[in-house]
């Protein structure tokens, strides 16, 4: 498989605080990558850097054979809008929507007609299992329920790339596992590439490869145990 999202030499602080000290990743792809590490230890602050949510103070960022970090800050949200979708702890649903809103709210803002964009976001609620729940809010929906229609989201828009910062954090251990068999099922289908920071071994253990992130360094690959 080819790399498809490269870090090289990524450098990136906040105030006088490294949080990454020149951190180096090849990403394949279709591949599904865990990033293990520490509380602190810089993981989180790579995927920031990977999906171009902000750029590093130092280093390159690769996608698709082209430069991230050199894009103007419209450049990169355009292309997460378009290539990357996310999947957070929390799920980061907007309260204020229901469920089918939440979904197509991406493919509005990447600029799909409105008629088309309810009906793509549609057809990810049988897929899920959510279906009659397309308008529900937030706060009626269990976590489970609520991570799945953010996996949803992060689908909508047939991403090349799913970053999930710790997607089963919030959840017991069994709605963690039903999560996760989703997204890697759905991942595989779709032919996405997936990105998993995670602390947890058995999330870990669902990704083909495990990299650690040590005092802001990409310090050890293994395979992950299968």
């Amino acid at each position: 498989m080819s790399v498809l999202l490269a870090a090289r030499g990524v450098r990136k602080a906040f105030g006088t605080t490294d949080a990454l000290r020149g951190a180096d990743l090849e990403v394949r792809d279709g591949e599904i990558l865990a990033v293990m590490g520490p509380s602190g230890s810089g993981k989180s602050t790579l995927l920031h850097c990977l999906a171009g949510i902000f750029p590093p103070d130092e280093g390159e960022v690769w996608f698709d054979g082209n430069r991230v970090d050199r894009l103007s800050e419209a450049g990169r949200t355009a292309l997460r809008r378009t290539a990357f979708g996310f999947v957070f702890q929390f799920g980061q649903l907007v309260p204020e929507l229901d469920a089918l809103d939440n979904v197509a709210l991406p493919l509005l803002l990447g600029g799909v007609r409105r008629g088309e964009a309810y009906a793509q976001a549609a057809n990810w609620f049988p897929r899920l299992g959510l279906s009659e729940l397309e308008h529900r809010r937030t706060g009626e929906l269990s976590g489970g329920q609520a991570q799945r229609v953010a996996l949803a989201r992060a689908l909508a828009v047939r991403p090349k790339v799913i970053f999930a910062d710790e997607p089963t954090g919030s959840l017991d251990t069994l709605t963690g596992e039903q999560v996760m068999d989703l997204l890697v099922d759905v991942a595989r289908e779709e032919g996405a590439t997936v990105i998993i920071v995670t602390h947890d071994a058995r999330v870990a253990a669902y990704a083909d490869r495990e990299v650690v992130v040590r005092d802001g360094l990409v310090s050890d690959f293994r395979a992950a145990a299968r």
